[in-house]
């Protein structure tokens, strides 16, 4: 679905308000600025047009005096930038196409909003991997300065993001992520989703607050050390709230309010929408370390908020200038969101997939019953199942979970591949690109396992395989996420044959939302065995 706008329309009001503006300018002070007043009592309409037109001309011509030899792209319109040529629903498909045209490193505006995009595995390695630090910031936005500070780790810049990432990596090895501890947590957890799931007698059933809820647990025990039942009010309340933010993050309202905050701010949307949804997060997250501020022992730290809380009394300047109560705050939130809804995301697919292709699911059973027989599923079992590992992979791939990897910004003037960047471009990488990179994968548009398989049948890696993006800014649980995912796949494919009900068709296309997540869709699960 594309935007439409009366160009020709908005063209010849804007002519007319100019002049009437330019007329009352020609008189003294207070008459010109009483023709205005009264010309904002008659069309107030036309006077925020004529605003909005204003203020996109300044933006422009700002980024055009400083951006000699800036990447090629569409000619922006006025107001509305190129957003006229982009599919707002799924932009990744609009980018691509542009590519082809303009070259693997452009300039869209959205708004008044300027975009560099990167396509293309290479391009993508060259910036975020070779130019590491120049391209590991995060930018300014209107909706991250309302709704974030620049705190936490997501959308932190600079040493603030430093500080909290190191935390982040060796706080997540200190309880287990990538060894035994968390697989047990995992494995305990997998138990408590099948029982869930054999609830349902082999009958029809949407799987998403399960499968949502048993993923959800395995952060929320690194977080907190504790678990929910997948009933239970508060976590219901909480996946809800992370799926409403993560649904209305790339929302039009909140395109709109990055490029034109004071305008849009005081309007209805999902932008405001969104501001309400982080304070619950955030008086969640407060309410649980403050609890836990109360039972704290430094001498016997059970969980991330525990060792937060912990660095907070080493009495070092880190202590106060990083680990104070609002990063705390930022950080739970994103980790929680992070940890949650794209391994879930993935699950989902990786069983409406299996559905999909029956023999595939097949395939992978015997799999299982070769290497794993009925025991519980181990992660040292998966360099024995190349067939289910590339499985696995196909699912990340072909799920494209994150089409548009969270925005980078330049932390210095930077030449890149020929074209200046200015300090603080914002800069997309395109993470579908290199997922639909022909140059790396046969069949970029089917689901094909055969993309990560040799013609001997053993597992092959594939470097465009980036569902976590690369670099200083890839994602920090992915060593976590693919525990995960292996050990809920097999055990799920282990113990149940995965249906759809009589008569349902299996729609492949993706729901429209910041994430590609499967549309929603109900299950059989027939017991195996």
């Amino acid at each position: 679905m594309y935007c439409s706008f009366p160009v020709k329309s908005l063209t010849s009001d804007l002519k007319n308000i100019d002049n009437q503006v330019a007329l009352a300018l020609h008189g003294s002070d207070i008459l010109g600025i009483k023709a205005i007043a009264d010309m904002v009592m008659m069309d107030p309409i036309s006077v925020l047009v004529t605003v909005v037109f204003m203020s996109f001309l300044v933006n422009v011509f700002k980024n055009q005096k400083k951006s000699i030899n800036f990447p090629p792209g569409p000619m922006p319109l006025p107001i509305i930038g190129n957003m006229h040529v982009i599919n707002t629903l799924k932009p990744q498909k609009s980018f691509t196409e542009m590519s082809k045209k303009y070259g693997p490193i452009f300039t869209v505006y959205l708004g008044a909003q300027r975009l560099v995009i990167l396509c293309g595995y290479d391009t993508l390695k060259d910036a975020l991997v070779n130019h590491a630090e120049k391209f590991a910031g995060r930018p300014c936005t209107a909706i991250g300065s309302k709704i974030l500070d620049g705190y936490g780790i997501l959308f932190s810049s600079g040493e603030n993001w430093r500080v909290m990432r190191r935390f982040t990596l060796s706080t997540l090895r200190d309880y287990g992520m990538g060894r035994k501890d968390i697989e047990n947590k995992i494995t305990e957890e997998c138990d408590c989703l099948l029982q869930a799931i054999r609830s349902h007698g082999g009958k029809a059933f949407n799987n998403q607050t399960i499968i949502t809820a048993a993923v959800a647990n395995i952060i929320v025990c690194i977080l907190l050390g504790q678990r929910y039942e997948y009933d239970d009010p508060t976590f219901l309340k909480l996946m809800n709230l992370v799926n409403e933010i993560v649904s209305n993050m790339e929302s039009r309202m909140v395109r709109l309010y990055n490029s034109y905050p004071s305008l849009i701010g005081w309007l209805p949307g999902s932008h405001r929408a969104l501001r309400k949804k982080h304070i619950e997060m955030q008086n969640f997250a407060r309410e649980t370390f403050i609890r836990k501020q109360k039972e704290l022992d430094v001498n016997s730290q059970r969980n991330l908020i525990d060792s937060f809380l912990a660095k907070q009394q080493e009495g070092k300047p880190e202590s106060t200038l990083y680990f104070h109560d609002i990063n705390l705050v930022k950080l739970v939130n994103n980790l929680f969101a992070a940890g949650m809804e794209t391994t879930a995301t993935t699950l989902r697919w990786g069983l409406l997939l299996m559905m999909k292709y029956p023999e595939i699911q097949k395939k992978v059973q015997n799999e299982i019953e070769n290497v794993i027989g009925s025991a519980q599923p181990q992660v040292e079992h998966r360099k024995e199942m190349p067939y289910t590992d590339a499985v696995i992979h196909e699912i990340q791939r072909f799920g494209d979970i994150g089409p548009i990897g969270l925005p980078h910004a330049t932390t210095t003037d930077v030449t890149f591949r020929g074209y200046n960047l200015p300090k603080g471009t914002t800069v997309i990488p395109l993470l579908h690109s290199a997922l639909r990179d022909k140059a790396y994968f046969e069949k970029p548009e089917e689901f094909y396992p055969g993309h990560f398989l040799d013609s001997e049948g053993k597992f092959k890696k594939n470097e465009s395989f980036i569902p976590f993006s690369l670099g200083k800014r890839s994602c920090a649980g992915e060593n976590l996420a693919k525990m995960e995912l292996f050990l809920f796949f097999t055990t799920l494919l282990q113990n149940f044959t995965f249906k759809a009900p009589s008569g349902a068709k299996l729609d492949l296309t993706p729901a429209v939302g910041f994430m590609n997540s499967p549309l929603p869709y109900e299950i059989c699960a027939i017991p195996r065995g």
